[in-house]
């Protein structure tokens, strides 16, 4: 339990900074207990919000009273406002991506170690069921050992919002949502990547990617597909995860999907069928006794929510679920993408930072 209300300023009004606001009028050990927005229309929801709007992030960080900075603004400018917060004796929380690139992670992290503050990224989508689930399947071989591993997600409504649309701000759907899509995949899969290969869409004519598709290889066997698509009139599922006995897919978000694995043993063998313009039996579905199909498994809290986990990170009785060293490996994973996709070569000789780094 904490041992006091802690006072937090959002910097950046936006919609994620005023997500946050909403998330956090449930916390009981957080209190927003203003805003910062260079924008008048932002300073004037926020007032309509019932919050004190800040005149300048001078003003923010000269406030003793302020114990954490939430940084929701454009990505371009989160190392120099997270740099000056932790200076200024203030815990920081950040949305992702942290950085555009992963030096300036590496600065904010010696910065907050130097300060002795903390600084925790808000990788969300950790906590996302669809996420949890098919880790769960992961964790427990609920279809034998993984050996490959899918993870899309796909709309049809383009790049969203303006500034996402340009470079300079750190725009684009591989910062965007592939900073998800990776910190989940090195999350569930404890192993060293041995090669990347990537493509970069830029069907909408963009300066900055409009989706993505990038195979990775890890050194004990698994390969992955990670794919984020923005003009996707029909999508494909969510999760496609096979292992050696059985498939387990996730079709969306509301986590409908199945679980189909192999019976061993004495079984029919399949009949042939008629596909196209030939007969086969290897592309046959199999008898019916084969196979058994079979739900997702449930997924029940097993850590501490973002912001609990946060406030115990504060107070030293416990670990950030979201590691510092874990953010910066993805950031570097991102910086192999990018660069495999500039290349059009697979990229094998990278090393990720360790994860006992700094």
């Amino acid at each position: 339990m904490a041992s006091r209300n802690y006072q937090l300023v959002i910097v950046g009004y936006g919609g994620m900074g005023s997500y946050h606001g909403k998330l956090l009028k449930e916390n009981q050990s957080i209190n927003v207990a203003g805003t910062y927005d260079i924008l008048a229309e932002r300073k004037t929801a926020s007032i309509a919000d019932g919050y004190k709007a800040y005149e300048s992030l001078e003003d923010v960080l000269s406030d003793d009273t302020v114990d954490f900075v939430l940084i929701a603004t454009p990505n371009d400018v989160h190392k120099e406002i997270a740099i000056a917060a932790l200076k200024a004796g203030k815990h920081v929380i950040c949305e992702k991506p942290v950085t555009i690139y992963s030096d300036e992670l590496v600065e904010i992290m010696e910065t907050a170690k130097i300060n002795d503050r903390a600084f925790i990224v808000h990788q969300n989508r950790r906590w996302d069921e669809d996420f949890l689930t098919m880790k769960k399947v992961y964790d427990e071989q609920s279809i034998g050992d993984v050996f490959h591993i899918e993870s899309r997600v796909q709309g049809a409504n383009g790049i969203p919002g303006d500034w996402r649309h340009l470079k300079e701000y750190g725009g684009g759907m591989l910062l965007d949502w592939g900073v998800h899509l990776l910190d989940q995949l090195l999350f569930m899969v404890d192993s060293k990547i041995t090669s990347v290969y990537a493509n970069l869409s830029y069907i909408l004519g963009d300066e900055v990617d409009d989706g993505f598709q990038v195979s990775i290889t890890f050194e004990n066997g698994i390969t992955s597909l990670v794919e984020v698509g923005t003009t996707n009139f029909i999508q494909l599922p969510r999760w496609y995860v096979k292992g050696t006995k059985g498939t387990a897919v996730i079709y969306d978000w509301d986590i409908n999907g199945k679980i189909v694995t192999q019976n061993f043993g004495e079984v029919e063998a399949p009949k042939p069928i008629k596909a196209g313009q030939g007969l086969t039996k290897t592309m046959a579905p199999p008898s019916e006794k084969a196979v058994s199909t079979s739900e997702l498994p449930k997924v029940e809290k097993t850590m501490e929510s973002f912001y609990e986990n946060v406030v115990s990170v504060v107070e030293g009785s416990a670990e950030p679920i979201v590691k510092n060293e874990e953010v910066l490996r993805v950031l570097q994973l991102m910086e192999t993408i990018f660069k495999s996709a500039e290349t059009n070569e697979v990229i094998k000789d990278f090393e990720l930072a360790p994860i006992t780094t700094i």
